[in-house]
């Protein structure tokens, strides 16, 4: 599952995408400084793994991971081709959620594209580019769509009352995702196509190092016009987040983090957010050989958990043993939670909790 942080040239992408990576992709200030996408794995922050792991002393700790991708900055005219925009568009397009940087901060020494900071505008400016390659997409099946339908076909019919719909809404300037579809509807006509606007979406409030803990007033502009859009809306003072990651110790962190107001680096909010943004959850196998995060879609059952693992594990299923994490950190010891009878039996309709620890049986 992949993230893909996207904005306008110059509003701290890269920068951010080096907070948040091991990857080091170059940031300067002048626009289309990245070209081709950066891609880094980004562990997930989770507290119960190191709980887990501090309780059963494993050989090896893995955590969950994140991909994120650093894709170049859209200008005005990405979807008519305008500054390399349609292959910047395509990487939009291979990602399963967006993470929106925004400017919402003032600095004479930074340069903005368009010459001054706003992020309202700096958000519909990328809105309008991307819901207008969403509107050739749709137009375009449409147009394929309508002679189905012509021959008295019902579900070309009914997909071509959706495209329209799709079309009328994306013309009034709103994304694809705020759009009110039946479920049924929108996995069997909307999710084929990738429509970009319907993809999950985080914005992120880049602001300075004083309004790193309480934002400030163009935030919280991002946040009224973004309501509509079950959008999130994170503030993070891209650049002190930078510093933070180039520290060394855990202890210079800590410290630095204290002396601005922060509980624990902005970043760390950010992986776990656009976790939650893809849709994922997590479950822990612990054992002496290792303790490990999965990652899981929310609704999976045992068995597709299973097959995270591997294939064998879900074609062979025959049941879970599952602890859940709150057990596992009060009793401390596998043998102490079944003595307190708290493992569980869970057969195939079983449905996945996050945190939970399991162990699959299996016949293969």
């Amino acid at each position: 599952m992949k993230a893909g942080i996207v904005g306008l040239p110059n509003v701290g992408k890269s920068t951010l995408f080096n907070s948040l990576s091991n990857a080091k992709a170059q940031s300067a200030n002048f626009p289309f400084c990245t070209i081709e996408p950066n891609i880094g794995v980004v562990n997930v922050p989770d507290p119960r793994l190191e709980r887990l792991a501090e309780i059963v002393n494993p050989e090896r700790v893995i955590p969950a991971t994140v991909e994120i991708v650093d894709i170049a900055g859209l200008v005005k005219g990405a979807s008519k081709g305008e500054g390399l925009g349609n292959q910047f568009l395509g990487n939009i397009r291979e990602t399963d959620a967006i993470i929106h940087v925004l400017r919402c901060f003032e600095d004479d020494n930074v340069v903005h594209v368009d010459g001054s900071v706003d992020p309202i505008r700096d958000k519909e400016t990328i809105d309008i580019e991307l819901q207008l390659k969403d509107l050739e997409t749709a137009e375009k099946k449409l147009d394929k769509v309508k002679r189905a339908a012509k021959t008295g076909q019902k579900e070309a019919q009914k997909e071509a009352e959706i495209l329209q719909k799709i079309i009328t809404w994306l013309e009034q300037g709103k994304s694809v995702r705020s759009l009110e579809v039946d479920d049924e509807d929108r996995v069997n006509f909307i999710k084929p196509l990738q429509f970009i606007t319907d993809k999950p979406v985080m914005y992120v409030c880049n602001v300075n190092e004083n309004d790193a803990v309480n934002g400030n007033t163009m935030v919280e502009k991002i946040k009224n016009v973004s309501r509509d859009e079950n959008a999130l809306v994170l503030t993070l003072a891209v650049g002190i987040e930078a510093d933070i990651a180039e520290l060394e110790s855990y202890e210079e962190r800590q410290m630095f983090l204290e002396d601005i107001g922060l509980e624990e680096p902005g970043v760390s909010k950010l992986i776990r957010l656009a976790y939650n943004l893809l849709n994922q959850q997590t479950y822990f196998t612990a054992g002496e050989k290792e303790v490990r995060a999965w990652t899981v879609r929310k609704g999976s059952t045992a068995p597709e958990a299973a097959g995270v693992i591997h294939t064998d594990f879900q074609k062979g299923f025959i049941r879970a043993e599952v602890i859940s994490f709150s057990d596992y950190d009060k009793y401390a010891s596998e043998s102490k939670i079944r003595e307190a009878g708290k493992l569980r039996i869970e057969g195939k309709d079983y449905i996945v909790k996050d945190g939970d620890v399991m162990n699959f049986r299996f016949n293969v």
